[in-house]
């Protein structure tokens, strides 16, 4: 049985705060952690703290101190922006991040995305800055008897044993998906991650720049820095003619992980498509941009036929492990209907 290691409990007041205490990311202490020390003497910041605790349960990850965000003001706030965009504290729940009215009347998308995530239990409590940064769900890097090579070993199990819900594309030197389906959404429409660091400083960088692929570095998801801490996620403004949907696939339709998850954003303008972003979640270790479906759908009218070309094109590049080449027409079928829901909302 899986003893929780003791830890330390500190509440951080202030931004500069937290990000002081966060001495060490989760990716970080997981490669460091052999399950037979005591704690690593690092700091760990502590949002709804889902994924976190479950790491903790299963002997993964054992830290020092656990530094709480609640208290901190502003990362609760859903703000308009002069510009028009919207910015979205990292402390906002999906559940709230789902029903908010500006986010559903102006990004559907991603309300779909929140409402879609995980149980209404877990939505309640569940921040948007703790979905992005969760890691992986592959059953090999949550076993603890697999030091697998994401926690610094040597192998990915996966790419040849149960691999059914792992990566078609990018899945080489490791094969696991992105978890968060909210990624997908906000990838889609141009999100930046607004970060902050113990000095003060802040920085904005688009959130499609912030995962970081299994071949760039196969222990990490995100460029998330020791001493830093995701403070909101900001939405640019989007021109009038913006369709978007965002639809999840998964063997049930209540709480599970998704198979599959697409999200599509459509500009148009005189009945042809000026801009088109088509993203595929569930399908590599980051959010998944398919550029040839983009390509596709640009300066077109977006008929039945292009959408059945835009969703073929969709799997450019795919390279299916041995037991889930059933994604590549799951896929398919999604960016079509996510296509028609975007339109049918006019």
């Amino acid at each position: 049985m899986n003893v929780m290691q003791p830890f330390a409990w500190v509440g951080a007041a202030t931004i500069s705060q937290a990000a002081a205490a966060a001495s060490g990311t989760v990716a970080e202490a997981m490669v460091k952690h052999t399950g037979a020390a005591g704690p690593e003497a690092v700091g760990i910041l502590k949002a709804g703290g889902i994924d976190l605790l479950d790491l903790m349960k299963e002997n993964l990850l054992a830290p020092a101190r656990l530094v709480n965000l609640k208290a901190i003001p502003g990362l609760e706030d859903i703000v308009s922006e002069a510009d028009g965009g919207l910015r979205i504290g990292s402390m906002v729940t999906l559940a709230r991040l789902g029903e908010h009215p500006e986010v559903r009347s102006r990004y559907p998308a991603l309300a779909d995305a929140a409402r879609g995530a995980a149980s209404p239990q877990i939505r309640n409590v569940a921040t948007l800055g703790g979905n992005l940064l969760q890691r992986p769900r592959c059953w090999y890097f949550r076993a603890q008897e697999y030091r697998c090579l994401r926690k610094g070993g040597e192998h990915c199990f996966a790419i040849s044993g149960e691999n059914q819900y792992h990566a078609i594309f990018a899945n080489r030197p490791c094969a696991i998906v992105h978890a968060s389906t909210a990624a997908t959404a906000l990838v889609a429409l141009g999100a930046a991650a607004e970060l902050a660091d113990a000095h003060g400083a802040v920085q904005r960088l688009p959130l499609e720049e912030f995962f970081v692929s299994s071949q760039r570095d196969p222990q990490r998801e995100n460029v998330l820095q020791a001493g830093q801490i995701m403070t909101a996620i900001r939405l640019p403004p989007l021109p009038a003619g913006t369709r978007m949907a965002h639809l999840k696939q998964g063997e049930r339709d209540s709480f599970d992980w998704p198979l599959a998850d697409v999200a599509v954003v459509l500009e148009l303008a005189d009945g042809l498509c000026r801009r088109a972003a088509v993203i595929l979640g569930a399908a590599a270790p980051v959010p998944h941009r398919a550029k040839a479906a983009e390509q596709v759908l640009l300066g077109k009218a977006i008929t039945e036929q292009i959408a059945l070309q835009a969703g073929q094109a969709a799997l450019e590049g795919a390279t299916p492990l041995g037991k889930n080449s059933y994604k590549l027409p799951l896929f398919e079928a999604m960016v079509r209907r996510a296509r028609a829901r975007a339109l049918a909302r006019g």
